[in-house]
């Protein structure tokens, strides 16, 4: 249940980041509003995926998704910038979070 947990979490800080950026500052209410509930949503459930996930796994798992699915947004729909040093650089932490995954720290007692 705790990768299920983490990639609710993951879903909801994206929700929240995204409409974070419609917010424009916190100037627009409906977006403000949004952004906080799903923020809120974010932490229960990242707090329930540590019950069964080492808290380092956990917040690399989270961080690295949040921040490569956060930067395709960015540029899809808010027609940002991306750089190849920028892909390149996701593609290192995907790396890393995958090799912590796979074999960086020892499973819960």
């Amino acid at each position: 249940m705790g990768y299920l947990y983490l990639f609710i979490a993951i879903a909801f800080e994206l929700m929240g980041t995204t409409f974070l950026k419609y917010s424009a500052g916190f100037t627009k209410l409906a977006p403000s509003l949004i952004s906080i509930a799903a923020y809120g949503v974010c932490f229960f459930f990242f707090s329930k995926s540590m019950l069964d996930i080492n808290l380092s796994v956990a917040y690399a798992t989270w961080s690295a998704l949040g921040l490569v699915i956060t930067a395709f947004i960015s540029f899809a729909v808010f027609h940002e910038g991306l750089t190849p040093a920028g892909v390149f650089g996701m593609l290192l932490i995907i790396a890393g979070v995958t090799i912590l995954n796979l074999m960086g720290t020892p499973a819960k007692p």
